[in-house]
This record gives C-alpha cells, structure tokens and sequence, in this order.
C-alpha cells in the first residue's frame, strides 16, 4: 500500500507540473518573440498548426532560381523544415530614404543542418562581423545589408536595419531567453490581448509599412484609421479558424467612432461586384465579420474559412 501511495503522490505532482507548464506556457509569449529587439511592430506565426490543418508543405511552389539554390545548398525547405517565425518591424525616420519606411528584424526557428547552413551564409556574404561570440553574415540584400548569425543549432537571427544594433539586442537576447517576462516593450505591453492558443498573432502600429501622410492607404482605398494607432491581431483554431483584430483606443467614445466608420466601410465593400468566377469561401468570410466597440477598442470578428486558409497558404509560408 506504502508503495501504490507514492506512485499516486508521484504521478500527482507530476500531473500538476504539466498543468503549471500548460498555463505558464498559455501566460508568456513564445520564446522566438522574446528574443526581438525593441519594435514598432510585432509579427509571429506558428507554422507548426498551420501546416497540420492546410498541408501546405505537400504542394510547394515551384522554387526560383535563387531559392533552389538555397535548398541545395542548405537542404532547408521552408515549406517543410520552419516551425516558427517572429518578426520586429522598425519605423524608419525618412520613409523615401534608402532603406525605406521600414526595416525587419526576424528570428526563426525550424529544423535544419547548421553547419550547411552557416557555409551557405558565408558564401553569400561580403564581409563578417564578430559580436559576443557569434558570426554575423552580412549579405547585400536590395541596395541594403541583410546581417544574419546563427543563435544556436536550430534558430536563426537576422536584420536589414542599417546599422548592427537591432541584430546585437537579438544576439543579447538570448542570455536572458528563459525569462518569461523578457523581450522588448511593446511586448510586455500588449502580449496579454493575445487570445490563448492563436497560431499567428500581431500587434503595434497597422501603417507600417502602408502609411506615407499620417493615414493608412490599402489598394488605395484609405481607410479611417490613424497610422499611429496600435492593434493587435490574431488568428486561432476554435471549431473554426477565428480572426480578431482589436484597435487599442484612449476611451469609449473613440472606440464607438472607430467601430462605425469601419462597419460602413465594410458595408460599402460588401456592395462592390463581386469576382467573376465567384468565391464562396471569400464571401463566407466577409459575411462572417463583425464589428463591435468595446471600453477601450473596437474589435474586429470573423470565421476564416478552411477553404480559404488553403488558399493563403497555397503560395507556401
């Protein structure tokens, strides 16, 4: 009896470790995301779900030339081989200058050979650096340079920032990367309007990289929206695929007003002409949204249909 009693102690405590690591898990953003330097934007998808729901990875694209040579090179196929991806957008003070309105910093995670990988970094380099410890590539990219370092065997960093800092807070990072409460600003911030177990999730100010005069302009349609105003956006699996989208405002009122311009602008698309052929999945999808005002936001909701999913993703991650 002694002996069943400490199996039943054992595999209780054991049980409420999970349960722990579940809601600490559930609590704190994901790790990829914790290692970004400080941000205008944040961006992350979970690649891992999606594929299991879409398959995407089974009908690739047909490669370019410049990524076929990577996949011969490194073996990596992203379809396949990346798990997770988080990615900092940075305003740049002069929008027509050359590195534009914005720059990214990105972290990704997957499952790849690093030592093929780094020989392919240093083959495409023109120069490398050397900061705590790590090499960093840097690659002309687009009249920029794209600095890249391997963090460790399946994680890496890079950067398009014009100078090495943002690249060097990563590669800082990483010392305090088990602390759940670390990561940049806008994170701490606004990670808890993430709703539980969404697979792509984004937050920080929508006009980046869309906004030019203070509004935000999409297929040249503006929309009624500050460009400084911040959101936070989410995808997750329920008994469907829910998107939320959630303008953060100073007060009621504000919210009240931002809720109503979007919904008679939603009104107003709905009556265009719709494509010919039409798109069920596409209409199912506007059909769904719904726009409410909150205490301090007004929130946008729809059901992404699995068919449209499929769509999305056809083009690979």
């Amino acid at each position: 009896m002694r002996k069943r009693s400490r199996y039943i102690v054992a595999l209780f405590l054991v049980l409420c470790a999970l349960v722990i690591a579940f809601f600490v898990a559930r609590k704190f953003p994901p790790e990829v995301t914790r290692l970004l330097p400080e941000a205008d934007a944040i961006l992350f998808v979970n690649l891992k779900p999606i594929r299991a729901a879409t398959h995407f990875d089974r009908s690739p694209v047909p490669p370019s030339p410049a990524y076929q040579q990577f996949i011969q090179d490194t073996g990596i196929v992203a379809e396949r081989d990346l798990d997770q991806a988080a990615f900092a957008l940075h305003h740049m003070p002069d929008p027509y200058g050359p590195n534009g309105p914005v720059a990214f910093s990105e972290v990704f995670r997957g499952r790849f050979n690093s030592d093929r990988l780094a020989r392919y970094l240093a083959g495409q380099s023109r120069s490398q650096e050397s900061y705590a410890g790590h090499t960093i590539f840097c690659i002309p990219s687009d009249d920029r340079t794209l600095r890249v370092t391997l963090l460790d065997g399946n994680t890496v960093a890079a950067s398009n920032a014009p100078t090495p800092e943002q690249l060097h807070s990563i590669i800082d990072r990483t010392r305090s990367a088990a602390n759940p409460f670390a990561g940049p600003s806008l994170l701490t911030a606004h990670y808890a309007d993430v709703p539980p177990f969404a697979v792509a999730w984004g937050m920080g100010q929508l006009g980046l990289p869309w906004s030019g005069s203070g509004r935000i302009m999409l297929a040249g349609l503006e929309l009624p929206i500050a460009a400084q105003a911040t959101f936070v956006a989410s995808l997750r699996f329920t008994t469907a695929l829910q998107l939320r989208i959630d303008e953060i405002t100073p007060d009621a009122l504000t919210a009240a007003r931002s809720a109503q311009s979007l919904s008679n602008l939603l009104t107003l698309f709905r009556a265009l002409p719709q494509p010919q052929p039409p798109n069920p999945a596409m209409k199912q999808f506007l059909d769904s949204i719904s726009i409410q005002p909150g205490k301090d936001r007004a929130t946008l909701t729809a059901t992404v249909p699995a068919e449209a999913l499929k769509q999305m993703t056809s083009a690979g991650p």
